[in-house]
């Protein structure tokens, strides 16, 4: 699997990287770290337009050293991905940072790994809203990394039964490996958690109880340890309250779920779970 890296040469960028070292892939992917540099968009302190006439000396000096920090940034990423032993380029590219990466991911690209935050509203780079414009429009499943890297050993699950709730399965029994340690280790847990609305229908509890069931089956068919949560309540409330009892590392949710009133809204809730979690969250297309 191909696996895009962006990075803006803050620390948030940086774990965005380092947090493919740390993801137990079954087999290693090869990953391209992008750095955009949007001089186009840059403008003076207070300037409400890019460029405004008598601020050409402030913008050059600016152009001159985000091109000295692009470069910095390129040989920072090239160090990381050689002490973390991964294989990989690095690429520095001009133009607005959102569209730009979600650009690059278009290119075959299976996995986008993106800083929740970036550096700030000056450097022009601001990780926290590209991170909110990758997940809407990149054609590809989305990690948004919210902390530093560590090792993954607990994960949480959220379906609902949609097609995208059933591509997030997918991509963790095919792409992620159970037993990172080895065949003799302790196997990683995943927690499926299933949130169902507040509806006076014990069939409707009774089918969310089953979807579950089917996917708790698939998960520990493929070497996960599985324990199931079904809860009702507000879909993102109820992800990010069982991510934090179970200590979540990582939360994996589909983009978009089933469009039905009365059902979970993946789409909207994935994003809320974005925005809210403390832990990385992986967007799957």
């Amino acid at each position: 699997m191909k696996v895009l890296a962006a990075t803006d040469g803050s620390k948030h960028g940086r774990w965005a990287i380092e947090w493919l070292a740390q993801l137990p892939f079954l087999v290693q992917p090869t990953v391209r770290v992008l750095h955009v540099v949007d001089v186009a968009g840059l403008r003076a302190p207070f300037m409400v337009q890019p460029v405004i006439v008598g601020t050409e000396r402030y913008l050059q000096a600016e152009v001159k050293r985000m091109e000295t920090a692009a470069k910095a940034t390129k040989k920072q990423s090239e160090d990381v991905l050689a002490a973390l032993g991964l294989g990989g380029t690095v690429t520095v590219e001009r133009g607005a940072v959102a569209a730009t990466i979600v650009r690059h991911a278009r290119r075959g690209v299976g996995l986008l790994a993106i800083g929740s935050r970036g550096l700030d509203a000056l450097d022009r780079f601001m990780l926290g809203s590209t991170s909110n414009h990758a997940i809407h429009h990149a054609p590809c499943s989305v990690l948004v990394v919210k902390e530093a890297p560590k090792p993954v050993r607990q994960i949480v699950l959220a379906i609902d039964g949609s097609p995208a709730s059933d591509k997030a399965v997918r991509f963790l029994v095919r792409t992620i490996n159970p037993t990172p340690g080895g065949p003799d280790r302790e196997p990683l847990m995943v927690t499926v958690v299933h949130v169902l609305p507040y509806l006076k229908y014990p069939e409707l509890r009774e089918a969310g109880r089953a979807v579950a069931q089917r996917v708790v089956d698939k998960v520990a068919k493929a070497g996960f340890q599985v324990v199931e949560a079904v809860r009702l309540g507000k879909p993102a409330d109820e992800i990010l309250t069982v991510a934090k009892q179970h200590k979540a590392d990582l939360i994996v949710t589909g983009a978009k779920g089933l469009g039905a009133i009365g059902r979970v809204l993946l789409g909207s809730v994935s994003t809320r779970v974005v925005q809210h979690a403390d832990c990385s969250v992986l967007v799957v297309r």
